[in-house]
Parts: C-alpha cells; sequence; structure tokens
C-alpha cells in the first residue's frame, strides 16, 4: 500500500501529470460549453463516448501549456496559456448561443466587424456583462501575474526545451496517426458537425492552418489541358466570345437572407403562409432545392459559389474567399466573362460596405460598380436594426437605367438576418406564431416570419415593375442559407431536406423557357441559367455546362479552382486575364455643384448625397449635418482657405471607413 502512494505521490508531484489532468478538465469545460444547449452532460458524455478525440483534443491544449516550461514565471504562463483555451471556449459557445456555426480563426480576422453587429445581437445589459467581462478578465491577467510569484531558480533549458520538444513531436505525431487510421477529419462539409465531431480544439487550430485550396495530386499542364476540349478551349473558355445577340436578357440575381419555406418545419405553427407570393412563383416558374454551402450564417461564401461555380468546400473549414484569396487576387467569374459580351456588372446590397470586405472582394469579381447601404436613401429599419428590403427596389432600377446594353445585377438581401428575439418584440405581428418547442421559440419564429412575410412583399413590388419594362429581364431568387433558429435541424425538416438546402426561382418577364423543376449547387445555378439563355463563355461556366455528370467531376472542378487562384495559370496559358475593376461606389455619381456660406455656417450643394455623406479635407471628415439629397452643412468652422478643398466623401456606416470621396 506505501508504495502505490509512493507511485501515486510520484506522478502527481509530476508537473507533466498535473498539466494533462488540468488540460483534461480545460478541454472538458470547452466542449460542455459548445454542448451545453443539447444537455449540460453533453461534454462529459462526449468524453466517454470518443475518448481518443476527447484525449487528443486535450493533447493539444497540453502541448500548449507545456510552454509555460520555458519562463521562470512559469505558473502564470500556465495561468494564461490555460486561460486562452478558456476564454476560446466561452467565445464558442457563447457564437453558437447566437448563431449556428462555431469559433473559427476566421472570426479573429472579421472582429472589427464582429464588434459592429454586437448591439444587434445582444441586448444593452448584455452588451455591459460583456463590458464587464472583458475588464475583468484583464484585472485578473494582472493579479495572477502580481500573485504567482517566479520561480527562485532559473529555467533548465537543457533539460526543459527536449521535453517541449518531445511533447510537440508527440501531438503531431498523433494528429498525423488520427488523421491517417480516421479518427480525425480533415474536410467538413458540415462545419458545425465538424467540431462536434473532432472537438473545439483540433477544429479551431485547423481553421488557423488550412487555408486556400491545396495543390491537388497530379496537378500539371497536361491534366488542366486535358480537362476541356480542343474546341472549348479555343472558344469559350476564359470568357473567349465576344460578342452576343441584341436581345440578351438583363439578369439579376436576388440572394434573400435567411430565406426559406417555413412549412417545411416540423414543430413550428404560423397563423397564415408568410411567403404566398413566392410560393405562387414556384408553382408558375422554374424552381427547385438550392443546396447551399452554409448554416444559419456564411452569407458571402454562398455569394462566392453562386458568382463564380466554384465550390468553397475545397479551401480550409470555415474559410471565407473574400477574406483571403480575393484581398489580392482577381478571380474569374461571371461577372467578368459576361463583361467580354457586352453586360455592365452592379452589386447591390443594402448593409454596410466593409461587411466581408465586399468593398475589397467584388472589385476583384468583376463588379464595376457597388452599391451598399451608404449610398443608399428613404432607408427603414427592422426593429432589430436590420435595413429592410424594400430599398432595393429603386436601387435595383437605377442600376438598370444606368446603362444601355444588359445588365448584370447581383443583389444581396439583409431583411432576414438573425439574431431573433426570444421575447415579443412586434405588438401587433400580421404573422403569429400559434405553436413553436418553446416560448422563446415561438416569438423568433415569430419576428423571423413576420421579416421574411415583408420580403415576399418585397419581391412582388420588384417583380410588378420589372413585368411592365420592355427590357427582357430574368431573375434568380432564393435563400442564402437557413435563418439561426435551434430548432433547424435534419430531423426536424419534413421531405428528407438537408439544412443546406433552401429553394430558388427564376423568374422572367418573357417567357423565355417553360417550367422546370430540377435541385441544384449553389455552384451550378449560375451556369445552368446562362445555359438555358445560349450563353456559354467562361471558364467555370463551360465546365459546369458540360461536365457535371463526369466521373472526375469534383476532382477536376478543385484542379481547376487551384490553377486559377493558386497555381500556375496553365488555363489561361500562364497569365490569367482577368483583373481588379476600378469599381465605382454607388450607380449614381456623387458630386459637388457648389459651396455656399450662409451667416456663419458653409452648405454644400450637389447631387446624391445620403445620410453617410460627410464633409472632408483631406482624410479628416468634419461634423456634419445630412439636410437632403443636394444639401449638406458643416458644423465646424474651417479656414477661409480650406473651403476649395473640402469635398464630400461616403463614410462606412460606422463612421470609421471613407469609402469614396468626390473627385
Amino acid at each position: 500500500m506505501s508504495k502505490i502512494k509512493t507511485i501515486f505521490g510520484k506522478l502527481w508531484g509530476n508537473y507533466i501529470t498535473q498539466y494533462m489532468l488540468l488540460a483534461i478538465l480545460v478541454n472538458l469545460f470547452i466542449e460542455t460549453l459548445a454542448r451545453f444547449s443539447t444537455s449540460p452532460v453533453a461534454g462529459l458524455q462526449f468524453m466517454v463516448h470518443h475518448l481518443l478525440v476527447f484525449l487528443y483534443n486535450a493533447l493539444i491544449i497540453f502541448a500548449f501549456m507545456s510552454l509555460s516550461l520555458l519562463f521562470r514565471h512559469r505558473r502564470f504562463f500556465l495561468f494564461l496559456f490555460g486561460g486562452v483555451w478558456v476564454v476560446l471556449g466561452v467565445v464558442n459557445g457563447i457564437i453558437l448561443a447566437n448563431r449556428m456555426t462555431p469559433f473559427t480563426t476566421n472570426d479573429l480576422m472579421e472582429l472589427k466587424d464582429g464588434l459592429s453587429l454586437v448591439s444587434t445581437y445582444m441586448s444593452g445589459f448584455q452588451v455591459i456583462l460583456l463590458v464587464a467581462a472583458a475588464i475583468s478578465l484583464v484585472l485578473l491577467i494582472v493579479f495572477m501575474f502580481l500573485k504567482l510569484k517566479k520561480s527562485p531558480d532559473p529555467v533548465k533549458y537543457k533539460k526543459v526545451v527536449p521535453e517541449i520538444l518531445l511533447v510537440l513531436i508527440i501531438a503531431a505525431g498523433a494528429t498525423f496517426g488520427c488523421v491517417k487510421v480516421g479518427i480525425l477529419d480533415t474536410y467538413f462539409p458540415n462545419l458545425n458537425y465538424g467540431y462536434r465531431d473532432n472537438g473545439f480544439s483540433y477544429c479551431f487550430m485547423a481553421t488557423g492552418f488550412d487555408k486556400g485550396v491545396k495543390r491537388p495530386s497530379g496537378y500539371s499542364k497536361k491534366y488542366i489541358d486535358n480537362i476541356f476540349t480542343k474546341e472549348q478551349m479555343d472558344t469559350t473558355v476564359a470568357g473567349k466570345e465576344t460578342s452576343t445577340s441584341s436581345d440578351t436578357p438583363n439578369i439579376i440575381f436576388l440572394q434573400l437572407e435567411s430565406f426559406i419555406d417555413p412549412s417545411f418545419v416540423k414543430d413550428v405553427k404560423l397563423s397564415e403562409d408568410p411567403i404566398p407570393y413566392f410560393r405562387k412563383l414556384m408553382k408558375n416558374y422554374s424552381t427547385g432545392k438550392l443546396t447551399v454551402p452554409a448554416v444559419g450564417a456564411g452569407t458571402a461564401n454562398t455569394e462566392f459559389e453562386t458568382m463564380t461555380g466554384m465550390s468553397v468546400h475545397f479551401f480550409g473549414p470555415g474559410e471565407y474567399p473574400y477574406k483571403s484569396v480575393l484581398l489580392d487576387e482577381s478571380c474569374e467569374s461571371i461577372p467578368y466573362d459576361l463583361q467580354k459580351i457586352g453586360y455592365s456588372t452592379h452589386a447591390i446590397h443594402n448593409h454596410r460596405a466593409v461587411f466581408y470586405e465586399r468593398n475589397k472582394a467584388l472589385a476583384n469579381l468583376g463588379f464595376q460598380t457597388f452599391t451598399s447601404i451608404e449610398y443608399m436613401n428613404n432607408i427603414s429599419k427592422t426593429p432589430k436594426g436590420w435595413a429592410r428590403d424594400y430599398v432595393l427596389t429603386d436601387n435595383i432600377e437605377d442600376a438598370l437605367n444606368s446603362t444601355k446594353g444588359p445588365d448584370y445585377i447581383y443583389t444581396i438581401s439583409v431583411q432576414g438576418h438573425g439574431k431573433y428575439p426570444t421575447e415579443k418584440i412586434i405588438s401587433d405581428p400580421v404573422i403569429k406564431c400559434t405553436s413553436a418547442p418553446t416560448e422563446e421559440l415561438k416569438w423568433s419564429w415569430e419576428y423571423y416570419a413576420n421579416q421574411i412575410h415583408e420580403m415576399d412583399q418585397f419581391v412582388q413590388q420588384l417583380l410588378t415593375k420589372l413585368s411592365k419594362s420592355d427590357e427582357h429581364t430574368i431573375v434568380v431568387m432564393y435563400g442564402d442559407h437557413l435563418p439561426a433558429l435551434d430548432n433547424l435541424t435534419k430531423d426536424n425538416l419534413k421531405g428528407n431536406r438537408s439544412v443546406f438546402q433552401t429553394n430558388y426561382v427564376i423568374w422572367d418577364n418573357y417567357n423565355f423557357e417553360k417550367r422546370k423543376v430540377e435541385d441544384l449547387k449553389a455552384y451550378q445555378i449560375g451556369s445552368e441559367l446562362l445555359n438555358r439563355i445560349g450563353i456559354h463563355n467562361g471558364t467555370m461556366v463551360t465546365y459546369q455546362q458540360n461536365y457535371r455528370n463526369s466521373k472526375t467531376y469534383s476532382k477536376d472542378m478543385k484542379m481547376l479552382q487551384y490553377d486559377m487562384l493558386y497555381g500556375n495559370k496553365y488555363i489561361y496559358g500562364g497569365t490569367s486575364p482577368f483583373s481588379k475593376e476600378d469599381m465605382q461606389m454607388g450607380v449614381k455619381k456623387i458630386k459637388i455643384d457648389k459651396v455656399v456660406k450662409i451667416g456663419e455656417k458653409y452648405y454644400i450643394k450637389g447631387q446624391n448625397f445620403t445620410e453617410y455623406s460627410k464633409i472632408t479635407i483631406g482624410d479628416k471628415v468634419l461634423d456634419t449635418t445630412y439636410i437632403g439629397p443636394t444639401i449638406l452643412g458643416l458644423n465646424e468652422e474651417v479656414k477661409s482657405s480650406d473651403v476649395k478643398k473640402m469635398k464630400v466623401s461616403q463614410t462606412d456606416s460606422k463612421g470609421a471607413t471613407i469609402l469614396s470621396t468626390t473627385e
């Protein structure tokens, strides 16, 4: 018995044992928070039923903690490194409570965007608690630094460094081994399920290290050249066609935020159908299920797939190409290809231009103009602060009227966006939720149903106007992903639907085709539409139109994506013919007609001002009053010599970024 006590004492006294036990506890805490909405003991169940995966994730945390041995202030750095994982776990738990996708390293890149939405997703009291928690965390770190004293002995680096290297080698070997035998996944078609099955620590690290499209095995010029026929390479690949018929229609993509048909949800009942017009469209026009790459969030990735014909599944888990490769690299897309046959290309979004870096990424996707909320007037907002979609109708008309030739307009809606309230906030709703699993979900569904009802009315308003136009126009409309509502799971959807499926409709004002019902992927719908109207130019358009049923469909698609974005661009002969557009912000140019002085105040008279228009001198934004679309007032004194330097800039809706300035 004494020997057992001695052995146990030695083990417990060993820092490796202590660190590993601490890592296990931290990991259990993280996984419990990640699954808390399912059950308070779900983390413990994960540990029991997936022990090897659980221990591997604890090993990752242990490896980080072992770095504390490099410092004399070892106990403090142990607290700090372990605390980092605790904080990440808490953030993941908070994010999962507000959306359907977990916390990734890509969210850290979007920290600025995320902070801008804090007031939308959280109540004032919750924001105060968040700020208090952040201040408390800083104070705790300072306190622990002072409390946990340095070791009196110097660090024995000759002993410690090899031990840490051994731990890191074991962790790397465990990663390779677990992947090799199938304990860990390397591809997450559903990011939420990937985190659930593989653990937070591993998945969070994977989203940081696994970026871009990896070089496929067998990649070569010969392989790329053999994907297409010689005729396709000589005519349609890379957008080589340069002409189109005179009756080529306008093409409008209408991506509706979180828009779905609620009748497919089993346990929710509404007082009436919130989308009667869209349902009528589904009965009378081409329609089907659309498989999108996101659930509950990730709008930009649905955009990317429908614009390019590429799949985001070939990128790193949780990656947004808008926030990575498209900041520096132009990508062949439908907008670029249509420009070559005479189309003008426009993007419209009733939200901030800088969100998802759209003001930069869209220029690398071939858009000549981008009208964001900062360039819109007559904006009405929902009770949760999102712009209503009615404002999009006039902006679509402005884009159509801005050119003589055909237009490609990609419109991104925002009204249906969460977070959805868990209490009653609409006093007299048109649509009432009469049954839901919980009281909180009842109010969430009631709010959501009334938003998509207004979106349905917006669609009717838009199509009614377009139906009266002499220009042939086609509108493709669909939901970008399911809304972030807790009861939207595969088991709770009727008709064997996937959580990745929404519905699409293709409408036209000139009866260009008979009704067709077909299920499509988001990266197929653009090429499918172009095929129906007789347009075939473009690399991915040609590929999607001709090789969808090929045995090597997925492999060749990945080859093309790698070659076009990261490889040697063999498909283009070594150099891409596509370069960043000099994208104009707003379809209507903002102009200054004259500066006038009335009393002691200066006023600028001009054209197309909005509430986001500010008078500027150089990079300095001056205190400005928006009086109307033709008048701005200056609320501060300036030197008379600076009056001639005054210009008008459109500032980001949060006031932090200048988007454009008058010439």
